[in-house]
């Protein structure tokens, strides 16, 4: 091994050592407790893109983007020593292991909302980076309009190839990860454009008609759940 590859080596090593030391507040507020375990950076947003089902390492990297992996390992290693995430073996046909949210981990589901909510009314960049599939529905939980009469459901929403089930109720937005057994209507777009279409005005007839969604099943149902962002 030349120099140059132990150098190399060396320091890939000294970043892999340094990710995996955490830095703690050494204070007792349960604020900064709470940092203690989720305050490093991606690691939210981790927990965010498992809250609506189980994903392979593979899917993570994906959904999060511009994470390495060696910084996503060690994130998940954390997320796992503090009980929050845990792996388990799909069985055939799937046969693969996963990552999960524990219960202690899910319980963050409303601080991740609440946090939503807050950072929405910060203004986004001029060009704004695509949401992900996950992140994207997670936000029509967080957005969601109380208080109106609730639509039927469920609704079968297809995300850049990736499928999902929303079950629209009075106060909030259920929503799971995976092909809905029984829809009364489908929605089938991208990331963007349903974006778009809920926070930035896009009239959804126009998207439809520029062939960027399409909608299928019971028409009236999927407009009511629209009007709720609008």
């Amino acid at each position: 091994m030349s120099h140059l590859e132990k150098s190399s080596k060396a320091t890939r090593i000294q970043s892999q050592v340094a990710m995996t030391v955490k830095r703690r507040y050494r204070d007792s507020c349960g604020i900064a407790r709470a940092l203690d375990l989720v305050g490093e950076r991606w690691t939210l947003l981790i927990v965010r893109e498992l809250l609506l089902g189980c994903k392979r390492f593979t899917d993570l990297q994906t959904g999060l983007g511009r994470i390495g992996p060696d910084m996503l390992a060690a994130r998940l290693r954390e997320l796992e020593s503090e009980g929050l995430i845990a792996r388990r073996r799909l069985p055939p046909p799937a046969d693969r292991t996963v990552l999960t949210l524990t219960d202690r981990g899910r319980a963050l589901e409303p601080v991740l909302h609440a946090l939503g909510r807050w950072g929405s009314e910060v203004a986004l960049d001029a060009d704004p980076p695509p949401l992900s599939p996950d992140a994207a529905v997670v936000a029509m939980q967080t957005m969601y309009e109380a208080g109106a009469p609730a639509p039927r459901g469920p609704v079968a929403l297809r995300l850049d190839g990736h499928e999902f089930e929303l079950r629209p109720g009075t106060r909030q937005l259920g929503a799971t990860a995976g092909r809905s057994a029984a829809p009364l209507a489908t929605l089938d777009t991208d990331a963007g454009t349903l974006a778009a279409v809920l926070w930035h005005g896009l009239d959804p007839d126009v998207a439809i008609a520029e062939g960027r969604l399409s909608i299928g099943g019971d028409d009236r149902l999927v407009r009511v759940l629209i009007d709720r962002y609008r």
